[in-house]
């Protein structure tokens, strides 16, 4: 249960039936992370405008490296609710359930191309530890095996796009939806 009050889809009104309404067309579902702002519309709004910004425009990471990152830093975050979602989202791309259970933990061994493991311990790194040498020596890295200064820009709204949601979901007890999927990638 969360720790605060949810206005669940068939109580809202106004502005946010207008926006859960949307939500539904748009993303398939409505997920428990998207109810949590119900007391706070707007904020609901401009968290949509980011994630859909982040991760399905333009950009020069692959929508897989995308929910990638989003699977890394949750699992780092131990945040199950978004490991769980966005695993089901990489799985979509990947269609390997195995590799997608074990790539948080284990993509250090998998046969990943480079730069996917480099995205990986940027991700790990960055959470853990920001502002580090290690997370400088990543970003070099990830530049010397072509990646764009954009792509690195990308990642690094990613990643930190999800430590704040991991910390939305983890401080206010957001629930595992009993189904998660059924969302439009």
């Amino acid at each position: 249960m969360a720790r605060i009050q949810i206005i669940h889809e068939d109580e809202a009104t106004g502005q946010l039936a207008e926006i859960y309404n949307d939500l539904l067309k748009s993303r398939g579902k409505l997920a428990n992370v998207h109810k949590i702002h119900s007391l706070h519309p707007d904020s609901l709004v401009a968290h949509m405008d980011l994630y859909m910004t982040l991760m399905f425009k333009k950009s020069p990471l692959k929508r897989y490296q995308r929910e990638l990152l989003g699977v890394v830093t949750s699992h780092n975050n131990h945040c199950a609710y978004c490991v769980k979602h966005h695993a089901e989202a990489l799985n979509f791309y990947w269609k390997d359930e195995e590799k997608t259970r074990h790539v948080a933990t284990k993509y250090h061994v998998m046969d990943l191309p480079r730069s996917d493991e480099l995205l990986c311990q940027f991700a790990e790194e960055l959470t853990r530890s920001p502002g580090s040498k290690k997370t400088a020596h990543i970003v070099d890295q990830l530049k010397k095996e072509g990646m764009s200064d954009r792509a690195v820009l990308d990642a690094t709204m990613i990643i930190g796009y999800f430590n704040f949601v991991n910390r939305i979901v983890l401080g206010l007890d957001v629930e595992e939806e009993e189904h998660t999927g059924g969302y439009n990638y």
